[in-house]
């Protein structure tokens, strides 16, 4: 390469800058929003800082992708995997500058995220392939597509970027029966069990009193409204953002269905899940949350919706689902008061933890302990097959309040 090639780097390193595009590629198929300007601006970026050090180039590709803090773990998986052959990597930086320091250790690949080794998969060949003869980048590609019965049961931390999408697919697809409940207002039936008054005075009118035909009614029935409370932070990240799946599809399916996103603070995003396109949903979602990933502050939270939102949205008979591990920034303050006052002002609370799914869970952080002596019912919520669990249990006509409580909370008084 001649002086003025070396002088003008990555602009006219051809290998470097389309091994910069693949990585982006890789970056946005693992869910990173990565479009060609981004690019561009990474190139520039790297020209800007020089190639002299290894962790200039990271943090210079760093500036450029990274946006949000959930996404700083994939950035880091992704670069130490692309860029992990040491001798690769020199003699691609040898393109623009002879030097490279390689001074931070690698990561090992098997701690890599399953969407993140699919991302860097595809289209690895036509990139490298003229490095056919070097050691190859050893990632478990066996990433065949599951049918339904292993992605019912499957975690949805455990699913790679193909399974994800599928079970998005399901998920817009399954529907939640909510028992209808009898309301206050009548309705008239030939069937119903009641005499309308007004109704049959006003037959007798009609017909001049010589025949007083009686006319019934029945009550209405309808479902309850339902409440969703879902927590949004960084341990409960992957779940969240599947179930969004979930609760677009329950927004677009039936009326009176309330969504509000919690971390550090709530959030209504009712208005958001009633966009038709999913799409377009999380992504207005996604600009009025900020804080996603961060702490959680369950006590906080649940003390604005009760005073903020409870008269407004817990209608008759509302069913409030709380979806959040229990894992609380402020140890659990305020949360057990919160979570009474809310069980009090709906028909039924339901608990829905993904941490439930571990054989061996037992109550023992604050926040859990403080939340389960509330609820009605404690449920895991971890892959598709607990959903439809949910589904069917709420089909069912309704039992006594807490009746299924008594074994979590004779568990609790042990680990006490």
């Amino acid at each position: 390469m001649d002086g003025d090639s070396q002088k003008d780097g990555p602009q006219d390193g051809g290998k470097l800058v389309a091994n910069i595009m693949h990585f982006a590629r890789a970056l946005r198929m693992a869910g990173l929003p990565i479009g060609p300007g981004k690019v561009l601006d990474a190139i520039a970026a790297v020209r800007a800082v020089g190639m002299g050090r290894r962790d200039d180039f990271y943090w210079a590709l760093h500036a450029v992708f990274v946006n949000r803090q959930d996404q700083r773990d994939i950035f880091d998986q992704a670069f130490h995997v692309f860029w992990r052959n040491p001798r690769l990597l020199e003699r691609m930086m040898q393109l623009v500058l002879p030097q490279l320091q390689l001074d931070q250790p690698q990561p090992d690949a098997a701690e890599m995220n399953r969407r993140l080794a699919e991302a860097l998969m595809q289209g690895n060949e036509a990139v490298l392939a003229d490095e056919a003869d070097e050691e190859k980048l050893e990632i478990d590609a066996a990433f065949t597509a599951s049918d339904k019965e292993m992605l019912q049961s499957m975690d949805f931390e455990k699913m790679s970027g193909d399974e994800v999408r599928q079970a998005q697919s399901m998920l817009r697809r399954l529907v939640l029966p909510i028992a209808e409940m009898r309301t206050r207002r009548f309705a008239p039936s030939s069937a119903g069990g009641a005499v309308d008054l007004r109704a049959t005075l006003r037959g007798a009118l009609r017909s001049g009193g010589d025949v007083i035909p009686l006319e019934l009614k029945k009550r209405r029935t309808r479902p309850p409204a339902l409440i969703i409370l879902c927590d949004i932070s960084g341990s409960m990240s992957r779940y969240s953002r599947m179930l969004l799946h979930f609760m677009h599809a329950l927004t677009n399916d039936r009326d009176r269905v309330h969504t509000f996103l919690f971390g550090t603070r709530l959030t209504n995003v009712t208005r958001y899940l009633r966009k038709r396109d999913v799409d377009e949903a999380l992504s207005k979602v996604g600009e009025a949350v900020g804080d996603w990933s961060g702490g959680t502050r369950i006590g906080a939270c649940i003390e604005g919706f009760n005073r903020l939102w409870s008269r407004r949205v817990l209608g008759q008979g509302a069913v409030v689902l709380l979806i959040t591990d229990g894992l609380d920034r402020d140890a659990g303050d305020g949360v057990a008061e919160e979570v009474e006052r809310l069980r009090r002002s709906c028909q039924r609370l339901i608990w829905l933890n993904p941490l439930l799914r571990f054989d061996g869970f037992a109550p023992k952080s604050l926040g859990v302990r403080a939340i389960l002596p509330h609820v009605d019912e404690f449920r895991p919520v971890h892959n598709l097959e607990s959903l439809g669990a949910l589904a069917e249990a709420l089909s069912r006509p309704e039992t006594r309040r807490g009746a299924g409580m008594a074994s979590w909370l004779r568990r609790m008084e042990e680990v006490a």
